[in-house]
């Protein structure tokens, strides 16, 4: 079985939802980095968990579980403020990972299942196999009225004004749940996803991000729910 090395970050100082990564989430101690760790230690092609981190709480919370799979990344400080920008830790990225096949995945992202992860993961080496695309990213489709500042930018107007939303063409929000790409990508093209990737589709449920405060408390309730956790 073929299987890839997730690359995991998880800085301290989150200013929108503060310690939104290891804060008690549906009354799971741990919160959101617990669930996560445990959705992908269980997750059969995936090799090794990369928790990148300069919280000491994460580095505890993610050693408790005494997993083979987990490896502690001491992110330096300059990777780990409010403004690190995404392409400087792409960068960094095929420094800390020599492994050839590689996914980046978020705690925020509650409702992403070990189930799914292992579809997509299949998918991914089925796909790059096939050299059909060279990397892969998890998207929600949309089918609703979107516009620019001046025009609608999915239907035409002049053809019909309010056509009905289940005939109009899908557009796809790239909700950050997970990319899969092989690590020559990030360092020849400074990119977690290559020139052609595919487009791997999950529900509004499954792709929910938390990134504010009611998001949070959505999520929560939406997680006791579905998981039966009162």
């Amino acid at each position: 079985m073929k299987k890839v090395t997730v690359f995991l970050p998880c800085r301290s100082g989150s200013q929108r939802v503060p310690k939104k990564n290891t804060r008690k989430f549906a009354g799971i101690s741990g919160g959101l980095l617990s669930i996560k760790i445990n959705q992908l230690i269980n997750t059969v092609n995936i090799e090794k968990i990369i928790v990148s981190t300069d919280d000491i709480l994460v580095k505890k919370i993610a050693l408790e579980f005494n997993s083979e799979k987990i490896i502690i990344d001491s992110r330096p400080d300059y990777l780990a403020s409010s403004e690190t920008s995404t392409d400087d830790l792409i960068a960094y990225l095929p420094k800390i990972i020599a492994s050839d096949h590689i996914m980046w995945t978020h705690v925020t992202s509650p409702f992403i299942t070990s189930k799914i992860y292992f579809e997509a993961i299949n998918k991914y080496f089925e796909c790059i196999s096939n050299q059909d695309f060279d990397s892969l990213m998890s998207v929600t489709p949309l089918k609703t009225f979107l516009w620019n500042e001046k025009a609608p930018i999915n239907y035409d107007r002049e053809i019909e004004k309010w056509p009905r939303t289940q005939t109009l063409k899908a557009v796809y929000e790239i909700n950050s749940g997970f990319f899969i790409a092989n690590r020559n990508i990030y360092i020849n093209q400074n990119d977690r996803i290559g020139n052609t990737p595919l487009l791997y589709k999950i529900n509004k449920i499954d792709s929910f991000d938390i990134d504010w405060p009611e998001d949070f408390k959505i999520a929560e309730l939406l997680y006791k729910e579905k998981f039966d956790y009162d």
